[in-house]
């Protein structure tokens, strides 16, 4: 299953800020589905549903019951092509012609990126150790993380002079950078071992007052020995992580793609 929309002469706009409500599913367990949340209502989307497990295949399920005339294996991958998709949103300027792709594989539900300019965002159900190039979406802010490594001795001085200057902490291992929506890099925060940093629109060691879609204290940068691990502090909008590779859904997740929120619902 792809997600698309219909190619225009202009590119997708960058990522806008996330719409702040709560959503709840009307769906009940036995059914396999995606929401689309939103202010009016969820809506049910077209729905990908598992393989049978001797042989075939279920196609997905379109609006009002009809079923596609082409069959989705738990191991296919649809939605190569730039103006086929099984679900489109024609009218949202955020989202890639080609842009995610959800699929069954090996009894897993599994989301992936396919090169889209916004990227697709995974909202994190538990506190995630962060590696190199992570991207996170607090509020509306993106946020990258980068390793930086322990630095190394610093020779001596000719004159045996030594040099003024912040002696605590003693080295900064990491980074979190706010990019703008052309890339470029804004405001930066360095990370140190032992130090946690709290990120909020009012409290926190970063704060962004500017920012409606972010909660008062939204997340923590939580500092484990040399590796570092972001929390949600039980904000309204939740933490995303960008799509590296495919990521696996559960019931519940919950995935942006464009100005689209998406909640999953798997039968069990």
């Amino acid at each position: 299953m792809s997600f698309l929309r219909e190619p225009r002469e202009r590119p997708p706009a960058v990522l806008p800020a996330l719409r702040a409500a709560s959503h709840r599913s009307r769906l009940g367990p036995e059914l396999r589905a995606l929401r689309l949340a939103g202010h009016g209502g969820d809506q049910v989307l077209p729905h990908l549903r598992r393989a049978a497990r001797r042989g075939g295949s279920r196609a997905p399920v379109l609006p009002g019951g009809r079923r596609s005339p082409r069959h989705c294996p738990a191991t296919h991958r649809p939605g190569a092509a730039r103006r086929q998709g099984d679900i489109r949103f024609p009218e949202d300027v955020f989202l890639s012609p080609l842009h995610a792709k959800i699929s069954w594989e090996h009894d897993a539900l599994l989301v992936r990126d396919l090169g889209s300019r916004n990227g697709t965002w995974v909202f994190l159900e538990a506190p995630h150790r962060l590696a190199d190039g992570d991207l996170l979406l607090i509020g509306s802010q993106v946020i990258r993380f980068r390793r930086l490594g322990y630095p190394g001795p610093h020779p001596p001085d000719a004159d045996a002079t030594r040099r003024m200057g912040s002696l605590i902490p003693s080295a900064d291992i990491a980074s979190l950078t706010q990019l703008r929506s052309d890339g470029s890099a804004r405001d930066v925060i360095q990370l140190s071992p032992g130090r946690d940093v709290a990120i909020g629109r009012e409290h926190g060691d970063w704060t962004f007052p500017y920012d409606p879609s972010m909660s008062a204290r939204h997340a923590v940068i939580r500092s484990e020995d040399a590796d570092f691990v972001v929390v949600d502090a039980n904000s309204r909008n939740g933490v995303a992580l960008a799509a590296r590779g495919d990521i696996e859904l559960r019931h519940d997740s919950r995935v942006l793609v464009g100005d689209k929120l998406l909640r999953v619902e798997i039968a069990t």
